[in-house]
């Protein structure tokens, strides 16, 4: 790869015109646009700081509030900005590509822990009772009436419902209840932090060479040379091996998912996919990124001649929706979780694997949090129960969470959860294949690391242009700092259904972790959680100090040796 001056950092696909580099427009913070940039100009920017048949039941009013203070942004002078759009997520940091359509972008952040602090939360008047049993008494209905508020919904296998009421003595009252350990105000957390994206202009042609597409899965994708995470994880290996995850069923428990995207739609069951947010349909979003996109191509984008792969190019994705524009309810969450674990022959999901690459984190004398956190782990706990792999991210503020004994992490730090961390090359751009260094944004701790996984970085200094190659030809050009970040599908213009977008954070190591646990199933059939768990853990690469360490816990995964 080359340095060089960019013209353009769109990719996507047309179905009428051949691929060709377009030309970004710069926009600035106060929505100004620029003259789009002579050919090695640099362009101006301005830097700018029955679970199923009732998941209404499950939603208290949404208020949005802010996640983890962002780290302190890498700032850029005009003369160096260059036409691309960059933003800090809650659980990752994402750049978009998308086709047809016009981005800019602002320089990376530098990726510096801050002070360990709660996310912010706003209560509701929904409320959580929690029973002491797993069962629900029939009266409930009547007892919550009577108590001032009125049922939404019951989880009778988990021993948890959801109630509504204006009364602010109602959760006293409902809390005598027969059986009833504790009532907890529902709260709305930003589990990840919205995207703020312009569109920009490049597409993506599809490949008809069907001879490399035979002796190689995965080669003719448009964007598979700068697919560094797959090579990670050792993923193209398992493939020749056979094993593509066919089978294995894996729910993400995210934001909206654009199923009709070309690398989403093929393996997507629209069927069983459901939202918990009120009004909103599972593929529904805010923006023109859709973390929940992103994170289901990592996982399952097919092999298909065109955009990327992902890790287990024929395992089922099915989207439950549990937030919006990275906003949700414990009680969405919860609901998510529980219809997902569902058979379903019972009305559920149906999932051998959860993702989530969301995140909140809460301090330990909180008590209201703590008890939401309990209520999470009945759901987890639920899911473990059911057979179901639960895996999570763990989170980007470089915490140390084996000295942070005050500091709660949701839903990493869940009982029966897969905890994530990520790592990333520096300098892939110009041939690093360092892949296997710790994310300068991951959380770590013993305490808290179950496994590693590919998650991309920002931290390259400067801000020096590259080119990458694209099949079957071409070439375009970026920031080299961004090819260090993972590519995946994203949402895109409105018209869109091929946009590509570059994103960093333990949000996109934890769907490569769920890709490789979809490759074991889909070898195996359906496993225990705890024997997919110990498969994972004995075939990761042992990184750093032997046995458990603080940035890789067991590992970072392996997909090959996974399904030896």
């Amino acid at each position: 790869m080359r340095d060089g001056s960019p013209t353009g950092v769109g990719v996507g696909r047309s179905r009428q015109k051949p691929a060709l580099l377009g030309v970004a427009t710069a926009i600035s913070a106060a929505g100004r646009r620029d003259a789009p940039p002579r050919v090695g100009q640099t362009p101006r920017v301005d830097s700018f700081a029955g679970p199923r048949a009732s998941p209404a039941a499950l939603r208290p009013n949404v208020t949005k509030v802010t996640f983890f203070t962002p780290p302190t942004r890498r700032r850029i002078t005009r003369s160096q900005a260059q036409p691309v759009k960059k933003i800090l997520l809650g659980t990752s940091v994402l750049l978009l590509v998308a086709a047809c359509t016009s981005d800019v972008a602002v320089a990376p952040p530098a990726m510096t822990a801050g002070s360990a602090r709660a996310s912010q939360s706003v209560a509701t008047n929904s409320y959580i009772i929690d029973f002491t049993a797993n069962a629900v008494p029939a009266t409930l209905s009547a007892d919550v009436a009577a108590a001032g508020g009125s049922l939404s919904t019951t989880l009778d296998g988990i021993g948890l419902a959801v109630a509504t009421s204006d009364d602010p003595g109602f959760a006293g009252r409902a809390a005598k209840i027969a059986g009833v350990r504790v009532v907890t105000q529902d709260r709305i957390v930003q589990w990840t932090s919205p995207a703020r994206v312009s569109d920009t202009v490049e597409e993506a042609m599809e490949s008809t060479d069907a001879t490399s597409q035979a002796t190689t899965i995965g080669a003719t994708e448009t964007f598979r040379k700068i697919q560094w995470n797959v090579d990670a994880v050792s993923a193209p290996a398992a493939w020749a091996a056979g094993q593509q995850g066919a089978g294995a069923r894996v729910a993400v428990i995210d934001g909206g998912i654009w199923s009709n995207h070309i690398d989403i739609k093929p393996n997507f069951d629209a069927a069983h996919s459901a939202s918990f947010v009120p009004g909103r349909a599972y593929n529904t979003d805010v923006g023109t990124f859709w973390h929940g996109t992103h994170v289901a191509g990592i996982i399952a984008a097919p092999a298909n001649n065109i955009g990327t792969v992902g890790v287990a190019p024929k395992a089922t994705i099915i989207g439950v929706k549990a937030l919006d524009n990275g906003s949700g309810a414990f009680s969405w969450i919860i609901g998510a979780i529980y219809y997902a674990a569902t058979p379903i022959a019972q009305g559920g999901g149906g999932a051998d694997i959860i993702n989530m690459s969301l995140g909140a984190s809460f301090m330990s004398n909180d008590d209201g949090a703590v008890q939401l956190k309990n209520a999470l782990s009945k759901a987890t706990t639920y899911a473990y129960q059911q057979g179901v792999t639960v895996i999570a991210a763990a989170g980007n503020s470089a915490f140390d969470l084996d000295h942070t004994k005050n500091l709660i992490f949701v839903p990493a730090m869940s009982d029966h959860v897969i905890s994530v961390s990520a790592t990333g090359p520096l300098d892939f751009a110009h041939g690093a294949t360092n892949y296997d260094r710790p994310a300068s944004y991951t959380n770590y701790g013993q305490s808290a690391i179950m496994l590693a996984g590919p998650g991309g970085d920002a931290a390259l200094p400067g801000n020096a242009v590259c080119s990458y190659q694209r099949f079957p030809s071409g070439s375009s050009l970026q920031y080299c700092w961004v090819l260090d970040m993972v590519m995946a599908p994203c949402r895109g213009s409105v018209s869109s259904i091929s946009s590509y977008c570059w994103a960093a954070g333990t949000s996109m190591a934890s769907p490569a972790v769920a890709g490789v646990a979809a490759l074991i199933i889909g070898k195996n059939g359906k496993l225990p959680p705890s024997q997919v768990e110990s498969i994972l853990r004995q075939s990761a690469d042992d990184l750093g100090k032997p046995g458990n360490d603080d940035y890789y816990g067991r590992g970072r995964v392996n997909a090959f040796r996974a399904i030896q």
